[in-house]
């Protein structure tokens, strides 16, 4: 197995030296007090820690200390009582071809394996893995029987989930081993956090939507596919015995500890350091900063668009149409793909003629644009959308004498764009203008949805409304999950258990009510009270099952996590909750709280994006 000993790697000198568990963000409130103390003396500004150690060269750090990445297992042979059959015979595989068989054979149950593209792609590069004797007998995947290979894995799943506590505990400090020995660096004499310090294991390729890659074998990372990133003066991380890394450099200009190429899409992996790290959290802090320079340039921007849209240079019109998309719409630009490389997924300045239906009026609107096309992720987007009768006439210009599979925008392409948009404003691309258009969006809905006289459950069911908002705009789907049904069925179920506690309730309280007006005693009086609060109780939690059974429903098919996480400046989330007294946990769990300190920290309840 390729694991490494030794301890954790020696702590250097600084300034400031957190406790493991609390990171960098205790050092920045030691920080902050000390600048308070001295401010009022009129010695600092007090400005925060990650504003003031940034530097313009463009040096992300003096000193990086790691131990390298985490290999995962080597593969483990199945029992000799575990078979698998080929044409119903049992067939002994070579080790690798077992292992990649043992990869398709644990996703029998799943709606990957009853694809074609998923079957056509594994059966090919599984045969490509097979010894030449194997590839003369395994002809066809209907003729394969995986199903025993399958109840051991599921067997096996389940014996883990059965073991007791003391031996759960026990995988849970190995764990914990782990991940002090590989899951921290040093960073300028900072000991931080590292983000996914392991390899991904081999398996097969899932991807996103119909992705024509999927069933494809992931292949096993190995040292020597790994460049590693360290400073000069610190400890190289030693390889697994008997291996070497690919490269060894210093290169203080990029934040990743360790980098390799994945064999599918042949991009390039990271690990990267957490996001509650120092550096992270400042690039975070910058990310949004630049979408707020948006707003006091945004009416500019539009009105230079606009005015282009009369231009007689076709490409200075094709250019302002497409920007007005990517402001409006939330469109990302789109990069241009090796044909076959990938799906066939577009974004705005790679559209086709066949992705968009004109209608002079539809649905009572007028100039209505239909989209439909497959967006990032092979996640389908589809709208229909009124645009101003300027943009209605310079797309029927733009479609003459084309056919469905040319360029929509045939004079302007992503680089000519990203130019473009930097000469409008030092920093701007389409996710700049996305950031700003999401978070604009979040406060605003924010503001009008938010009701201070609410309970907590009723102000998150307007926070969820305002984020859901955000999503819609910016195409953030899902496949409604398999579970919802099911987990609507008990919810409904608690409603209803719910609604008969509230009746014998109300019947109780009229008893009691009729009992003091028989005796009018002080015994009778108490009952009263105690059968009211009881029933408010009730009322209460009736309320928020309701609430949350419509939250549910709402967001069945909308990924709310993707623009909280990405697109919306969490400053914004942080004075609403600091604003209507919604405690921080209910909106961020303790990864995002972490991931977002330097907001926390920062916001107060009068933010303004």
């Amino acid at each position: 197995m390729f694991q490494r000993g030794g301890g954790l790697v020696r702590q250097a000198l600084g300034h400031f030296h957190p406790s493991p568990g609390r990171g960098w963000l205790s050092s920045l409130q030691s920080l902050i007090r000390l600048q308070v103390s001295a401010a009022r003396k009129g010695v600092v500004s007090g400005k925060a820690r990650w504003e003031e150690e940034k530097t313009d060269d463009g040096v992300k750090w003096k000193q990086l200390e790691h131990k390298g990445p985490y290999f995962a297992p080597l593969y483990e042979p199945l029992p000799d009582d575990v078979k698998f059959y080929y044409d119903g015979k049992p067939m002994k595989l070579n080790v690798a071809t077992e292992e990649i068989a043992t990869f398709y054979a644990k996703m029998l149950d799943h709606e990957y394996t009853t694809k074609e593209i998923f079957q056509n792609n594994f059966f090919h590069d599984w045969r490509k893995e097979m010894t030449s004797e194997e590839r003369k007998k395994i002809k066809h995947l209907e003729k394969c029987d995986f199903k025993e290979m399958h109840k051991y894995f599921v067997d096996k799943n389940e014996a883990r989930k059965a073991l007791s506590k003391e031996e759960k505990q026990k995988l849970k400090e190995e764990a914990d081993k782990i991940q002090e020995e590989y899951g921290y660096c040093i960073l300028d004499g900072h000991r931080e956090k590292i983000g996914n310090f392991k390899t991904e294991p081999p398996g097969l390729f899932r991807g996103r939507g119909d992705h024509p890659k999927m069933g494809m074998l992931k292949k096993r990372i190995m040292p020597e596919d790994v460049i590693i990133n360290c400073s000069k003066d610190s400890e190289t991380p030693k390889p697994p015995s008997g291996h070497k890394w690919k490269e060894v450099r210093c290169d203080n200009t990029v934040t990743w500890l360790a980098s390799w190429t994945e064999n599918i899409q042949n991009s390039i992996k990271y690990i990267m350091l957490n996001p509650s790290s120092k550096l992270k959290g400042e690039k975070d802090w910058q990310k949004y900063e630049v979408a707020r320079r948006l707003k006091d340039v945004v009416d500019k921007i539009r009105s230079q668009y606009r005015a282009d849209w009369k231009s007689r240079e076709m490409k200075k019109r094709q250019r302002s149409v497409a920007l007005y998309f990517i402001d409006k719409l939330a469109l990302r630009a789109g990069n241009e793909k090796e044909e076959g490389e990938t799906a066939d997924t577009v974004g705005c300045c790679s559209l086709r003629v066949e992705h968009i239906k004109l209608h002079p009026e539809l649905d009572g609107q007028e100039h209505v644009v239909e989209f439909d096309f497959l967006g990032k992720d092979s996640i389908r987007y589809y709208n229909k959308v009124p645009v101003e009768k300027p943009v209605f006439k310079n797309l029927q210009l733009f479609m003459e004498n084309k056919d469905p599979g040319d360029d929509l925008f045939d004079r302007l392409n992503t680089t000519v764009l990203n130019k473009h948009l930097q000469d409008l404003m030092d920093g701007l691309t389409a996710k700049v203008f996305r950031t700003y258009n999401a978070s604009i969006t979040l406060q605003a809905q924010l503001k009008a949805l938010t009701n201070a006289e609410d309970n907590v459950a009723a102000k998150l069911l307007s926070y969820n409304r305002a984020n859901r908002a955000v999503a819609i705009l910016c195409n953030h789907q899902r496949a409604t999950p398999k579970s919802f049904e099911k987990s609507m069925q008990n919810l409904q179920a608690k409603i209803d258990a719910k609604k008969d506690q509230l009746a014998e309730a109300q019947i109780e309280l009229k008893r009691a009510k009729a009992d003091l007006k028989a005796k009018k005693d002080v015994k009778s009086k108490a009952a009263v009270e105690k059968k009211k609060k009881l029933l408010e109780k009730i009322q209460e939690q009736l309320l928020k099952l309701n609430v949350q059974a419509t939250d549910k429903e709402e967001n069945k098919q909308i990924a709310l996590g993707t623009s909280k996480l990405n697109y919306l400046d969490p400053r914004i989330s942080v004075a609403w909750c600091k604003k209507f007294g919604v405690p921080i946990e209910k909106i961020y769990n303790k990864t995002q709280r972490e991931k977002f300190a330097w907001a926390i920290d920062m916001a107060d309840e009068d933010f303004e994006f």
